[in-house]
């Protein structure tokens, strides 16, 4: 793989036009959200491979090596546009100031001569970030991105969902509450509704996601049932041990999360691997951090692999020497 410089590949002055058209034509996205080509069906293939660019808006900024690496928007910025390009990629999941940078560098590109990023990509707009990291109301999640109604609006594709589920902690009730009324109003316009549900305990240094067969085979009877019907609903989900009882707890399609980034994307490739082979209903990925900060190497390359796996039904050392 061959080493990725985000500020030589996206230009500086690509990221200053985003910042000058904000202040002089801020609907600039609006409309180029409206005119994009979206595709017919969420899915050619039955399989999805999307990119998940969400996490600083919880204040999760860490990459191996560098506490804050996340916040450079133009680094950022960067990565998402290189993976997007591949063919092997569906689209990209993050909130919408995000969504807006991509939608104006789909114009800019485009004017430049390039290809339309953004067309024929599936746009899902990140719905709750509130239970920022390390706060004492963490658990408390409410909706405080995009609404369905803005998802229709932005002709967008669909919408995503985190929602952690603390025993010990009574807010959690109030984003089980959140997220069944969001489900309801997205099922009212068509739209899915990706769901990441993940049982979580307090430590002493956070909370911490529970990644066991037996705690998420529970936590998956209990997602499939949130909102007034699952018609349109996907399930992201960690993979772990016995992954196999997890999957055969439900019939909704389930997307594979990838978690924090080790700066060496080979262990989660294998997590793919094993977990798409664990039940017809494991249907793809859709992960940030191990595709977006893969040490020196570019993140094209591991999207691109990984898309190998989904579709080829290759192994992950055969997809990451290809």
């Amino acid at each position: 793989m061959g080493v990725f410089r985000p500020k030589e590949f996206l230009p500086a002055r690509l990221i200053d036009r985003i910042t000058e058209l904000r202040v002089t034509d801020p609907e600039r996205p609006l409309r180029a959200a409206r005119s994009r080509k979206r595709r017919e069906q969420i899915t050619r293939d039955g399989r999805l491979n999307i990119l998940a660019a969400d996490h600083p808006a919880r204040r999760v900024l860490a990459i191996p090596g560098n506490q804050l690496g996340m916040a450079d928007r133009h680094d950022y910025l960067a990565r998402i546009v290189r993976v997007l390009q591949r063919d092997e990629v569906d689209g990209v999941m993050a909130t919408m100031d995000i969504l807006e940078d991509l939608l104006v560098l789909h114009e800019l590109l485009a004017e430049e001569g390039g290809t339309a990023l953004l067309d024929g990509k599936l746009l899902i707009a990140s719905l709750n970030r509130g239970g920022l990291s390390g706060v004492s109301w963490e658990m408390d999640d409410p909706m405080t991105g995009a609404t369905p109604a803005t998802v229709a609006a932005w002709n967008l594709d669909g919408a995503k969902i985190l929602l952690r589920i603390c025993d010990d902690e009574p807010d959690s009730l109030r984003t089980i509450t959140a997220t069944v009324r969001a489900i309801t109003e997205l099922n009212a316009f068509g739209l899915p509704m990706f769901l990441e549900p993940l049982p979580t305990v307090k430590t002493e240094k956070g909370y911490k996601v529970v990644k066991t067969s037996e705690a998420l085979t529970r936590i998956v009877g209990a997602a499939s049932a949130l909102g007034d019907s699952s018609r349109h609903l996907w399930l992201k989900l960690p993979y772990c041990e016995n992954y196999e009882a997890v999957v055969q707890a439900t019939t909704l399609p389930i997307l594979l999360l990838g978690g924090e980034s080790t700066g060496d994307p080979t262990q989660f490739m294998r997590e793919v691997e094993a977990g798409m082979s664990a039940g017809p209903n494991v249907r793809g990925v859709l992960v940030g951090r191990n595709v977006l900060y893969p040490g020196d190497a570019d993140p094209a390359d591991v999207a691109a692999a990984i898309g190998r796996i989904l579709r080829n039904q290759a192994s992950a050392e055969t997809a990451l020497d290809v």
